[in-house]
């Protein structure tokens, strides 16, 4: 059985589940590759966000349909970047920023290890949910610790299959939380 909140996915939409959004309706165009956060999934990573939210500085490197960083935003971030490699997927998610009237939410057309190659600026929180099989979650888990984007204290988010589990994480990094839901491990490290 798919974890809930999958079916609407599977159709192209998503909705949020909390703040000042909450029952909005996203939309996106599906593709291969594709799976947005499952609703309950996204409601115990932002109960464990919940704390640290508010006025926080946001990165979704792999923003997809736009959800995480779109929850993000809807609960009081005062800043979210969302990085897509696709740009038709960036121009639909510009479009739901626009639609929101999303504050503080820049939408960039970029690969993530591209976009962690450029200059840095310091993030709060980290979302990290690459497409499984893409080998992409170490790789970028390095670039953010070496690259001097995290604040000290930064909370970043993981997604990756739940029978392959994690690459291993930077030394600073301590695994907070850590759940699976299907075929979905996810988990919560925080930089010290």
């Amino acid at each position: 059985m798919p974890p809930k909140g999958r079916a609407g996915a599977s159709r192209g939409q998503v909705r949020i589940i909390g703040g000042l959004w909450r029952g909005r309706k996203l939309t996106f165009s599906p593709r291969p590759g594709l799976r947005p956060t499952p609703d309950r999934v996204r409601e115990t990573l932002f109960n464990w966000l919940q704390p640290v939210i508010m006025g926080a500085h946001c990165l979704d490197l792999f923003a997809g349909s736009g959800v995480l960083g779109l929850e993000a935003s809807s609960r009081g971030a005062a800043q979210v970047v969302m990085v897509e490699k696709d740009p038709r997927v960036c121009r639909e998610i510009y479009a739901q920023v626009m639609r929101l009237d999303a504050k503080g939410v820049e939408v960039v057309a970029s690969e993530a290890l591209a976009y962690l190659r450029s200059p840095t600026q310091s993030f709060d929180i980290a979302f990290l949910d690459p497409p499984f099989g893409s080998e992409l979650l170490g790789p970028c888990c390095e670039h953010l610790e070496q690259g001097g984007w995290l604040t000290l204290g930064a909370y970043i988010y993981l997604e990756a299959r739940g029978r392959g589990g994690l690459p291993p994480l930077p030394a600073s990094w301590e695994l907070v939380h850590s759940k699976q839901a299907g075929e979905v491990g996810y988990y919560l490290a925080r930089r010290s």
